[in-house]
């Protein structure tokens, strides 16, 4: 008998796979999540005791708060919102029309590094979601 053949992995899997990949290929990257507009989380490589709901929640919030003020301002389609903390950085990128890609990062991060894998990531991830 035949062994059953295997389930070809999700879309959220894929999506997993592609923020743990870029984390490994980014170790200043510490935690990342790709979230709906609407806040749902639909894929996420968050760290223990990270509330992966209020994560989704407020980056939906800061993507549309910046969405706001880029088009109020006059700078047409927002790219990227940037927060820097004591502690680190967070990124929140458009990813196509219906996401968001969140990243936190290390206080000491090579930004230039970690933008450019943001960018190829959030290229990726636009096919998947």
């Amino acid at each position: 008998m035949p062994a059953p053949a295997a389930k070809p992995p999700s879309r959220t899997d894929l999506m997993v796979a592609r923020l743990r990949e870029m984390q490994i290929s980014t170790p200043d990257i510490e935690a990342s999540a790709v979230v709906s507009v609407d806040g749902l989380t639909m894929a996420s490589a968050l760290p223990p005791g990270v509330e992966e709901d209020r994560v989704s929640a407020m980056s939906a919030a800061m993507l549309s708060l910046g969405e706001r003020i880029a088009s109020e301002l006059g700078r047409k389609t927002l790219e990227q919102v940037y927060i820097h903390g004591d502690k680190g950085h967070v990124f929140v990128f458009a990813v196509g029309e219906e996401a968001v890609l969140t990243v936190l990062c290390r206080e000491q991060a090579k930004l230039g590094m970690v933008l450019l894998d943001m960018r190829r990531a959030a290229q990726d991830l636009a096919k998947l979601v």
